[in-house]
C-alpha cells in the first residue's frame, strides 16, 4: 500500500493566537485547510494511505478529515499526547505505516510540490541504506543563509555566528 505520513501535532505558536482554537493545519488558505492541499496532493500521487499524528486540538483534525473517504483516502491517526517533534512522531507512528520508504511532509506548510517527483528517489533510497530523501526549497529572501545547505547532494546543518558568516556544522 502507497503509504504517506503527514506531520500534525505542532502547537503553531509563531501563528498565535490563530492556533489558539485551531490547529494550524487546519488553517484556511485559497479556501482550503492546509492540511487537504497535501491530501488532494498525495492522492493525485497515488498515495492512498495518510498517517497524519496530532496533538495540538487533534480532535478537530479528526473531525474534520475523519477517515478520508471524502478525500479519496483511507487515514489513520497517531495521537500523541503533547507533540514529539519530528522522529519522535514518525516513530510512533510507525506501526500505522506499512512500507519501509514512504514520504513525510508537513501539514502546517503550503507548497504546490508534485509528490509524484518522488518515485524514484524512494526506489534509490530503498536500495542506498540512505534514510531520508529531503525536499527543500531555496531559502527566503530574508533568511538567506536558511537552516540546511547541499553539499554534494547531501544536506549539511550551517551555523551562522554574530557577524553572519555560515560555516558547515557537519
Amino acid at each position: 500500500m502507497n503509504t504517506a505520513m503527514i506531520l500534525a501535532a505542532g502547537r503553531g505558536e509563531r501563528m498565535r493566537p490563530l492556533t489558539d482554537h485551531t490547529p494550524k493545519p487546519l488553517l484556511q488558505v485559497g479556501g482550503k485547510p492546509l492540511v487537504v492541499w497535501h491530501i488532494e496532493r498525495l492522492r493525485a500521487a497515488g498515495y492512498h494511505h495518510i498517517v497524519i499524528n496530532h496533538a495540538h486540538l487533534g480532535e478537530q483534525i479528526e473531525a474534520m478529515l475523519g477517515n478520508g473517504s471524502t478525500l479519496g483516502v483511507s487515514i489513520d491517526y497517531s495521537r500523541e499526547v503533547s507533540a514529539l517533534e519530528t522522529a519522535g512522531g514518525i516513530a510512533t507512528a510507525l506501526p500505522l505505516i506499512e512500507c519501509d520508504v514512504f514520504p513525510v511532509v508537513n501539514g502546517d506548510i503550503y507548497c504546490e510540490y508534485d509528490f509524484s517527483c518522488l518515485a524514484e528517489p524512494m526506489k534509490r533510497l530503498s536500495a542506498s541504506g540512505d534514510q531520508a530523501h529531503l525536499v527543500l526549497v531555496d531559502n527566503p529572501p530574508h533568511h538567506p543563509a536558511g537552516d540546511f545547505v547541499l553539499d554534494g547532494g547531501r544536506v549539511k546543518t550551517v551555523q551562522v555566528d554574530s557577524r553572519g558568516h555560515v560555516s558547515d556544522s557537519n
